[in-house]
């Protein structure tokens, strides 16, 4: 294993360690897209609004698999950072064992109660049968999502994050042949999409596992403990905030969707596909954060804190170049995004509201880029309450806009709310990092 994260400069350290990352969530979100344009294309809009209409909903389940792995990562990153390997590798089973129950519990919760989450959601009655049936084969699969997620996690915590990539890419390019075999060759429809992912998604669960282990039987400790309550409260202490603050935009999210399912499946169907490109473009930015977040605690734990505000500094210049690239591609090319994902039964409607959200979403990046950054190093060095708090500030600006203002001035309301949210997250969290820096780095866990 090795320690570059603490030994090379800060800005060469955080894109070898960020760049497999950046690049394996992108493959991770290529294949939602597949998802969309293959329904899209060969088994209509109502169904390419059945998948938005649950997408919502199925991306907070990956964010806490997602913001649990992050926050176990910290501990596991600190840990590795002093060379206290019996102490990390105790951890490192609990968090396995601990979000492997935390999945199968979800998953039972999920299909009992599919049905009614959509109709709370104000799912259209034309879709709301093919809307449950996608996301009840989306539970079936979700122990195998968080255990991909989870191990991912521990990898990027020891500093490896190209193994990680390797098998998104392998599941990403396995999805997409099993989308266009099960719903254009066989004729599977909605339901084949859902079980290309399941499968593509289990079986590289199951195999990065199975690396994982061997690997880490390389580092040999004395007697340890395969589970431990210490371990596991300071990883939940870390975690519970960290899910919070990879789930608050999709949460937001999750309840504007209500607001947006209620004007219609063509406005859904629009908006769905605008968002699909929406959380492509912020995946990278949130890989981005997760890497910062091992950076800042492997130097806190080596004591090299001098080495956190330089990297936060390279994080946002690294921001910065981002979002100007994502500005200036979809300004060009926002209408041929959203035709994409339509054919050519799609209705007028469908297309313009899924290019006027993109052609206005595109300035903002730039803001939820920075957020990310800023709340990585707060994650890292464990002080994880003002960062909670301003995401739930964020959480309740968008709602509180949509839900509010949407019925009285229209659907372009939610396209305002979400900018405003992250400009106020951004702000709390940046005031509160000025004092951090300020005191010093010390770790709060």
């Amino acid at each position: 294993m090795d320690h570059y994260l603490t030994n090379d400069s800060p800005s060469k350290a955080i894109s070898k360690f960020a760049l497999p990352m950046v690049v394996g969530s992108l493959f991770q979100q290529i294949y939602t897209l597949v998802d969309s344009a293959v329904v899209g294309k060969y088994v209509g809009e109502a169904a390419l609004a059945s998948i938005g209409a649950s997408f919502a909903l199925t991306t907070i389940f990956i964010c806490i698999g997602v913001g649990g792995g992050a926050g176990a990562s910290v501990l596991i990153a600190r840990y590795f950072g002093s060379r206290d390997y019996k102490r990390m590798k105790t951890a490192i089973f609990t968090s396995i064992i601990g979000f492997l129950v935390l999945a199968l519990g979800l998953s039972i919760f999920g299909l009992v109660f599919s049905k009614k989450l959509m109709a709370i959601l104000q799912t259209p009655e034309e879709i709301l049968d093919m809307a449950v049936l996608y996301l009840n084969i989306y539970f079936y699969g979700l122990p195998f999502l968080f255990m991909y997620n989870i191990i991912s996690a521990l990898y990027q915590a020891l500093g490896e994050s190209k193994i990680p990539l390797y098998f998104l890419i392998f599941s990403s390019v396995l999805n997409v042949i099993l989308d266009v075999y099960f719903v254009r060759d066989l004729g599977f429809g909605l339901a084949g999409a859902a079980y290309a992912t399941l499968l593509a998604q289990g079986l590289s669960a199951v195999l990065s596992f199975a690396v994982f282990v061997k690997r880490l039987g390389k580092i040999r400790v004395e007697s340890m403990g395969i589970f431990s309550k210490k371990e596991l409260g300071l990883i939940l202490k870390l975690a519970i905030p960290s899910i919070v603050q990879q789930s608050t935009i999709t949460i937001g999210q999750l309840l504007v969707q209500s607001v947006v399912n209620s004007f219609g499946v063509e406005i859904l169907a629009g908006f769905s596909a605008a968002f699909r490109v929406e959380s492509l473009i912020i995946v990278p930015i949130t890989s981005l954060g997760n890497a910062l977040s091992s950076y800042t605690s492997q130097n806190v734990g080596a004591k090299k804190e001098a080495r956190i505000s330089q990297g936060l500094r390279a994080s946002l210049i690294m921001v910065g170049v981002y979002s100007m690239m994502v500005l200036s591609i979809l300004k060009l090319n926002y209408s041929s995004i959203i035709a994409f994902f339509m054919n050519e039964k799609s209705s007028s409607l469908a297309i313009e509201t899924g290019k006027a959200y993109l052609d206005f979403i595109s300035f903002f990046f730039i803001l939820v880029g920075s957020k990310h950054c800023v709340d990585g190093v707060l994650r890292g060095i464990g002080d994880v309450r003002v960062f909670t708090f301003a995401n739930i500030v964020n959480l309740f600006i968008r709602v509180s806009l949509s839900m509010t203002l949407a019925y009285k001035i229209g659907i372009g309301i939610v396209w305002y709310s979400v900018p405003i949210g992250w400009l106020a997250n951004l702000i709390i969290s940046t005031t509160y990092y000025s004092k951090v820096k300020k005191r010093g780095y010390e770790l709060r866990f």
